[in-house]
């Protein structure tokens, strides 16, 4: 049996991978890759406490569900919101969209 501290070093590796790609990126699909990473690491970890804890409720496997889907709609909105500037400003690099100025 594989033990608790290899998953959770897992999902620190997954997190800082994460983190490294958001603070680093300039496409905006990387940067929405890279919040993925987070949100499936977080999912590492609640499965993780759920599997190894004495409760056999799955409390964690049911927030990693919600965490599932949240992540899918953020994608989906996100994407949208890439597609949108990219038709307005044609690009998509984070550096050069200044929607914000007149």
């Amino acid at each position: 049996m594989i033990p608790e501290s290899h998953f959770l070093m897992l999902g620190a590796a997954l997190f800082s991978i994460g983190v490294f790609g958001v603070f680093t990126r300039r496409n905006a699909i990387g940067i929405l890759m890279s919040i993925e990473l987070i949100l499936n690491a977080a999912n590492i970890n609640l499965i993780t406490f759920s599997k190894f804890s004495a409760s056999p409720d799955g409390l964690g496997q049911i927030f990693a569900l919600f965490v599932i889907a949240i992540a899918a709609a953020s994608a989906v909105v996100g994407l949208c919101l890439v597609i949108s500037i990219y038709r307005n400003s044609k690009t998509i690099l984070v550096n050069k969209i200044n929607l914000m100025k007149w």
